[in-house]
């Protein structure tokens, strides 16, 4: 019997073998081991994954396919993953064959317990009825207003004087942190209508947005452990669960008392133009689709601009020719909105129409995008057999990684110069105008249906931070501080960005576009007297 024993299981291994070395060879990505698949890589360039990632797709082209389970049964579906950046199969995904390619059960069930049903963890009916329902208002220009007012509030009560204060002392300050809690105080106003205040001197804790945070990691924690095991887990509520369910809690409790609220405010005739008054005034919503409304915007607008800006402020500050034009720019639009005078400059916030006419910031903005995404991977579900169009077959059940962050890297799609930080690859021409690229080759917004609804609302919040601050200082990185990307879904800076904060001069600058704008009027009088 012992012999019959080991007669199977050397049968079964040398089964296994021939198996494991058909599907290796059919892999074009990185090195794939028995059962553990391409994980021991994962593993190996966990500190430098989206680099890793983007040296794979090089390599291959532009898209590859991995195994992270080389298990029989599993290895070609849900152990099987396609990771591309090619934009024609980033349109087919995201587009052309937009229903073959949803977020996914797994997706889902991590994010059930915080998002709910919301439109960023939902598919089908379901994410279209609440898409089109956000649409309507994300389109109306006095949403765009109550944003300007929250970001011109929250920078010159809060933002500026804890710079200026920093200027004074020559003191540190991490840069992200204050930026972090900057645009959560303003997606909190703009998503219902109320201002935490977690950007105050001394960075006191606010309950809710302790509890924010400690929800959002432990659900992400969930994408490390297998479903089975965190489910497990969520049974016995210990470890990152426990920390889930009462924290979730904390915030259904928190939201729950602004909705009543505001439902009595609304029904006293009080005015809010914030985004839940604008559904509770639509119709009649139960609370929590309120709350899951409330939450996936915050959860959406929170982290993602704040991670921009703080790249922004760091590739600004190592090239200071960008920085120098970013202050021409500046300077022109407030002289010929406010005059010479430089103090009128730093009176008032800049206005809506000040901002838009940013042309070359937002260049510059876009330009951080490209090689710093502020979600660098995501990842879609396949729902039937489909071939891409570079020829890759992917099969049901399997999925498909996009690497966004690679997408901006390649010198296929964007040039042998695709490394470097090039705001004028953004402009028309005559650099007059801003050109945006196919949103294909640029996913910084998502593409497709699902394309970011927020985007022109995360620009003006950019660009009025970015104006402000680079108006009134100047910003280094503080000696000895590492700038390094942390491994997570959003790409935050795993020390920070400790920065010194010096006052800003603008009196050279002023006198540059004065300049300029005297020799260009002096030009048609010349071509006058000529043709006397």
């Amino acid at each position: 019997m012992e012999v019959v024993a080991l007669l199977l299981v050397a049968a079964c291994m040398a089964a296994y073998v021939v198996w494991f070395s058909r599907l290796a060879s059919r892999l074009t990505g990185p090195r794939v081991w028995p059962v553990v698949g391409s994980l021991p890589g994962l593993i190996q360039h966990s500190e430098r994954m989206h680099e890793w990632i983007a040296d794979n797709l090089r390599a291959n082209g532009g898209t590859y396919q991995t195994c992270i389970c080389a298990v029989p049964g599993l290895a070609r579906r849900q152990g099987l993953v396609t990771v591309t950046c090619d934009p024609r199969n980033l349109e087919h995904v995201l587009k052309t064959r937009f229903d073959n390619y949803p977020k996914g059960p797994t997706y889902h069930a991590v994010f059930l317990d915080l998002l709910g049903d919301g439109i960023f963890n939902s598919d089908g009916d379901t994410w279209l009825f609440q898409r089109k329902t956000a649409a309507l208002e994300f389109t109306t220009r006095t949403l765009r207003h109550a944003m300007s007012r929250w970001v011109c509030r929250s920078i010159h009560l809060r933002l500026l004087p804890m710079l200026q204060d920093a200027s004074l002392k020559s003191g540190v300050v991490d840069l992200q942190e204050l930026l972090l809690r900057l645009t959560f105080d303003n997606i909190c106003g703009l998503a219902f209508g109320k201002d935490p205040e977690t950007l105050a001197p001394g960075l006191p804790e606010n309950a809710f947005a302790v509890a924010f945070d400690r929800a959002t990691e432990a659900t992400l924690n969930r994408f490390i452990l297998p479903e089975s095991m965190w489910r497990f887990k969520k049974w016995l509520r210990v470890g990152m669960e426990a920390t889930l369910f009462r924290s979730v809690a904390h915030v259904d409790r928190y939201l729950s008392a602004v909705i009543k609220i505001r439902k009595l405010e609304i029904d006293d005739g009080q005015n809010h133009d914030d985004l839940l008054s604008r559904f509770i005034k639509k119709g009649t919503y139960s609370e929590s689709f309120l709350q899951q409304v409330a939450l996936n915007f915050i959860l959406a607008g929170r982290d993602t601009s704040s991670v921009a800006l703080s790249w922004f402020f760091w590739l600004v500050s190592t090239h200071p020719h960008v920085e120098r034009r970013i202050l021409l720019e500046l300077a022109s639009v407030l002289h010929e909105s406010r005059g010479p005078d430089t103090s009128a400059w730093l009176a008032s916030p800049f206005t809506f129409e000040e901002v838009d006419r940013l042309v070359y910031l937002k260049a510059a903005l876009s330009e951080t995008l490209r090689l710093y995404p502020s979600v660098p991977e995501d990842s879609k579900h396949v729902v039937a057999d489909d071939v891409l169009p570079d020829g890759t077959f992917v099969p049901a059940g399997s999925s498909v990684t996009y690497s966004i962050y690679s997408a901006g890297r390649m010198k296929s799609v964007w040039g042998n110069d695709c490394l470097e930080f090039l705001p004028d690859r953004w402009l028309s021409p005559d650099g007059k105008r801003f050109e945006m690229q196919d949103s294909f080759r640029f996913v910084a917004f998502n593409a497709g249906p699902r394309i970011c609804l927020g985007k022109d609302l995360a620009y003006l919040q950019m660009k009025s931070i970015a104006a402000a601050v680079l108006l009134r200082h100047r910003l280094h990185v503080a000696p000895g501080h590492r700038v390094e990307q942390k491994m997570s879904l959003t790409l935050f800076m795993k020390h920070g960005l400790k920065m010194n904060v010096h006052d800003r001069d603008m009196d050279s600058i002023a006198s540059e576009v004065r300049k300029t704008r005297q020799s260009a009027a002096a030009v048609p009088a010349e071509v006058v007297a000529a043709g006397a």
